[in-house]
């Protein structure tokens, strides 16, 4: 079973950077600053198309990437104070290696910021690759990413497990006719996830050495 890993509130707790950056960002370009629920409901896809959902108006092209612009600068002067591994992380990403698992990232960041973060936390060589917004046409939940990896690296969906913390990663694993994991330490609830009907859900980070035998 290859692994397909989602980065932010699956990999590592980024909330409380995301939140923080999110609202400086806002409030410096002088908009409704959007509330800890609204951000949390939208993590897991780009903020190409979250930020504009959250603003609820028009932007012109130049408002909008100066709203980017200002989100990057806060989230890259956030990330090293916030960012973190959740509990036993590590330990298991490093029994998967050993086990010679094949393991991969499709995250809504763009792929330069992911690495960087990946590098960061201490867990870049467990991946194989990663795929960040910048490398698709189509965001979650459209499967582009996960069939981006399945292309380069000649997989086969039966044989890939799309894991992550929000219901765009388990409905683009479906689209993807990939198996599917839930996990619930990130960013939507339990009951949330339930509804999208995951092939596995799992509540413990150290159960992810489970989800090899779901077949």
């Amino acid at each position: 079973m290859h692994y397909i890993f989602d980065f932010d509130g699956t990999l590592a707790d980024s909330k409380q950077c995301s939140i923080l950056a999110t609202q400086a960002a806002f409030k410096k370009c002088q908009l409704t600053i959007p509330t800890t629920e609204q951000i949390e409901y939208y993590m897991g896809i780009p903020i190409e198309q979250s930020f504009k959902e959250m603003a609820g108006q028009p932007f012109t092209e130049q408002s909008f990437q100066q709203l980017l612009t200002t989100f990057r600068t806060f989230y890259k002067q956030y990330e090293n104070e916030t960012l973190q591994l959740f509990p036993n992380m590590k330990d298991v990403l490093h029994t998967l290696h050993r086990k010679k698992v094949n393991c991969f990232v499709v995250s809504s960041k763009k792929t330069d910021v992911l690495q960087r973060n990946l590098k960061a936390l201490g867990i870049e060589s467990f991946f194989t690759a990663c795929i960040g917004s910048d490398q698709v046409k189509h965001y979650k939940p459209h499967p582009d990413g996960i069939l981006t990896l399945l292309e380069r690296f000649h997989l086969e969906a039966k044989d890939c497990v799309m894991i992550g913390d929000a219901i765009f990663d388990i409905q683009m694993g479906k689209a993807a006719k990939c198996q599917t994991c839930a996990v619930t330490w990130g960013s939507h609830c339990e009951e949330k996830l339930i509804k999208e009907q995951p092939d596995f859900i799992i509540r413990d980070v150290k159960e992810l050495l489970q989800v090899e035998a779901i077949k």
